[in-house]
């Protein structure tokens, strides 16, 4: 499936959108693996507090992102099971762990813009870009950032 097309005004970019801490995030389409609900998941000794554990799905490890630990926020309280966006980053799997999903939205990129002076610095820092829709600011997910959380995840 292809993430851009091209229309009479420019070209448009598919995004999933998922709710974390209340706030939409968006992750581009084309780095989107699946959704899933994590089960099992094994807690790894001594790794950062933002890698929630490691799970098995579908015969390949794959290690769980807390979002909302990489945001600074605090744990979910309301009681519903958590949903993971699973990803990959040359090669490994990786899932990350938010609120809710959303639905899928096609944006137009000329739509993009740059993130806000006063958007949040641990938004800004893992955000490409925001999308303002109706009433609420939708946060562009850069995969790629998310996943810098230790210096051997980062490229040579």
């Amino acid at each position: 499936m292809t993430s851009k097309t091209e229309t009479i005004d420019g070209s448009v970019t598919e995004y999933v959108t998922a709710v974390i801490g209340g706030q939409l995030f968006g992750l581009p389409i084309s780095r989107v693996q699946d959704v899933f609900m994590p089960e099992r998941l094994t807690r790894v000794p001594l790794a950062s507090s933002e890698i929630a554990g490691v799970l098995n799905l579908r015969g390949r490890i794959v290690t769980i992102v807390d979002m909302r630990a990489r945001l600074g926020l605090p744990k979910n309280a309301d009681g519903k099971p958590p949903m993971a966006v699973g990803v990959d980053l040359r090669g490994e799997s990786y899932g990350l762990l938010i609120d809710q999903i959303g639905e899928v939205l096609k944006l137009a990129d000329n739509g993009c813009e740059e993130n806000p002076v006063n958007l949040d610095p641990r938004m800004a820092k893992l955000a490409g870009g925001v999308h303002r829709l109706d009433g609420q600011l939708m946060v562009v997910l850069d995969v790629d950032r998310v996943l810098e959380i230790a210096p051997e995840l980062k490229a040579a």
